[in-house]
């Protein structure tokens, strides 16, 4: 599990967990709660992981659900991670509820999956693409945009961390059409996403109009996150909100769709060229 703790996104994990096994059990909250001893509504927390779930408890339940040894060792061992401290508190009075669970889950992912038609993604943003977009979308108090700008560059830093987080980005082509900030400003956010794109952990690829059309066209952005001792999850960012999407089916068709996505976007080498070319076109 990455080094980037959140405790709310570990209980929003091993709740998400819990869930799906119980499920696959075919057990209700009420056969759980005859079988454990523990309340019907203490099982409902335990996978809303609206509070913390002790480890005694969630081997109990998974037993009960006949749950694989390996599957209980690895959800009780996410709970011994519920007592760090979030990595995104200093910036809690600026991020909305619903960006923290995603930037908690981010934090916790090993890797990540990332399409975003239309903007360059906020992992690979400068510090002054951050804060142009930050303030022509208008989302921001303005007197908490240099705040929200800082948590951008501090989320982003993952990237480049000890133990960085392996990403792999199609990005639209229209993104690097879009007029953001001063033209020099655009330029160095090209080169700096050219400089990320040369490390190990970080893979870029442009999808052009004329590359043809591909299934994330009914999606439009979204990511998939992976884990290391949690099941994947897909996110889907809405106009002031998120879905998250848990059920091992529809994260298969997102994983699917991201796979299709690799093959119809322009190869890594060929993405370069595309992003030297709009360079080019600033001087």
């Amino acid at each position: 599990m990455a080094p980037r703790s959140d405790p709310s996104a570990i209980r929003w994990l091993i709740g998400t967990e819990i869930a799906r096994i119980r499920k696959q059990a075919a057990l209700s909250l009420a056969d759980i709660a005859k079988a454990t001893g523990i309340s019907k509504p203490k099982v409902g927390n335990m996978e809303t992981g609206r509070f913390q779930q002790f480890p005694d408890d969630i081997a109990l339940v998974l037993e009960v659900c006949r749950a694989d040894r390996r599957d209980i060792d690895r959800i009780v061992g996410l709970a011994a991670q519920q007592d760090a401290k979030t990595w995104w508190a200093a910036w809690s009075n600026v991020v909305p509820d619903w960006w923290k669970t995603f930037a908690g889950l981010e934090g916790l992912a090993d890797a990540a999956f990332t399409f975003q038609p239309l903007l360059v993604p906020g992992l690979l943003q400068t510090t002054d693409y951050a804060r142009a977009i930050t303030v022509d979308t208008g989302f921001v108090r303005p007197d908490q945009t240099e705040r929200f700008v800082s948590f951008r560059q501090a989320r982003a830093s993952r990237l480049t961390a000890e133990e960085p987080l392996t990403y792999h980005v199609v990005i639209g082509e229209p993104a690097l059409r879009l007029a953001v900030g001063t033209v020099e400003q655009r330029r160095a956010q090209f080169e700096h996403v050219l400089e990320l794109g040369r490390r190990n952990n970080v893979t870029i690829q442009i999808l052009r109009p004329e590359d043809g059309a591909h299934p994330a066209l009914a999606i439009g952005e979204f990511s998939v996150l992976d884990f290391s001792r949690a099941q994947s999850i897909a996110f889907s960012e809405m106009f002031d909100g998120a879905v998250y999407v848990q059920d091992a089916d529809s994260i298969e068709t997102y994983k699917m769709v991201a796979e299709n996505l690799r093959q119809v976007a322009q190869s890594p080498a060929a993405s370069v060229k595309t992003i030297k070319g709009f360079l080019e076109a600033l001087s």
